[in-house]
């Protein structure tokens, strides 16, 4: 079968890995197909994507063997929960803000919104970090303006500084789904973005990664909110294309196997509205990009 998607997942308290197989209703554990058949496959996802081709190679002679000997079931979706691709993320994820024009329209209501001429990167922590189906905290004490942001993400698997743009996509392992979540009362109050940005569970992420020689050139981003669309763009659209991003993040700066870098939200977001739609305790947020999946959270 072909490798499109791995994900993260626990299974009876365990915390493993594996691949969805080819209808997306059930995952092959990484863990089972080695026990099975001695294949040498990492405890941990981030482990496994440092390996790269080795790496895949070694799991499709895995899943080759099983599809022989069936000795390996996949496990039903609807019986294991569902992790974000990096449970414990080792380093900031790279975030891009204002990178389509529409959304750049939403908070610069000017004839000529002020489109940058550089890419504008800011951080989130990697403690902010959830998965699918993970409660949002609203964070009452703290913000009365939480909102979302829909984003495709860009998974590193080639380490490298000083990439040019050229090379950019050959060391881009793969893509999944990231919420930007942020309190625009602090990132308004602090100028800088990170502390509105990085409080815990502001950055549910998941919930499958889909490998680089599986996706497509575009992807579609469709975020709605208690059932509504909200946000409907497209990464054609971005002011600041992947490979551009790669190039000048890496300028001086070393990306690591596993770093994560969002693309930046298209328009539609609650603070976009007249008067502004922020997130509400109860709310639900489910992002979709359809060759990837959906992620969905709700607010607590």
């Amino acid at each position: 079968m072909q490798i499109r998607k791995l994900v993260t997942f626990e299974d009876m308290g365990l915390m493993q890995w594996g691949v969805l197989n080819e209808t997306e209703t059930g995952v092959y554990s990484a863990l089972a197909l080695e026990e099975a058949f001695f294949t040498p496959l990492p405890e941990m996802l981030s482990e496994f994507i440092r390996q790269g081709t080795e790496g895949l190679l070694a799991l499709a002679d895995g899943l080759e063997q099983n599809e022989r000997e069936q000795a390996v079931p996949a496990r039903p979706l609807d019986t294991v929960t569902i992790l974000s691709p990096f449970p414990r993320v080792e380093r900031n994820i790279f975030c891009i803000g204002k990178n389509y024009t529409e959304h750049i329209a939403e908070f610069d209501k000017t004839a000529q919104p002020d489109v940058p001429k550089y890419p504008i990167i800011f951080t989130k922590a990697g403690t902010a970090v959830i998965g699918p189906d993970d409660a949002i905290d609203s964070h009452e004490n703290v913000t009365s303006e939480v909102d979302y942001e829909g984003e495709l993400a860009v998974i590193i698997g080639k380490a490298g500084a000083d990439i040019p743009a050229s090379e950019a996509m050959d060391h881009v392992y793969g893509f999944t789904i990231l919420n930007d979540v942020t309190a625009r009362d602090l990132q308004r109050n602090h100028r800088q973005w990170f502390h509105g940005k990085s409080l815990d569970t502001f950055c549910p992420v998941g919930p499958y990664i889909l490998l680089r020689d599986a996706a497509p050139d575009t992807f579609e981003v469709i975020t709605k909110v208690n059932g509504e669309i909200r946000q409907d763009g497209s990464t054609a659209d971005l002011i600041f294309p992947i490979p551009q991003l790669i190039a000048v993040i890496s300028q001086g700066t070393t990306l690591q196997v596993g770093d994560i870098i969002a693309t930046g939200t298209p328009s539609g977001v609650g603070v976009g509205f007249t008067p502004p739609r922020y997130l509400q305790k109860g709310d639900t947020v489910e992002i979709t990009i359809p060759q990837i999946g959906t992620l969905k959270n709700t607010v607590k």
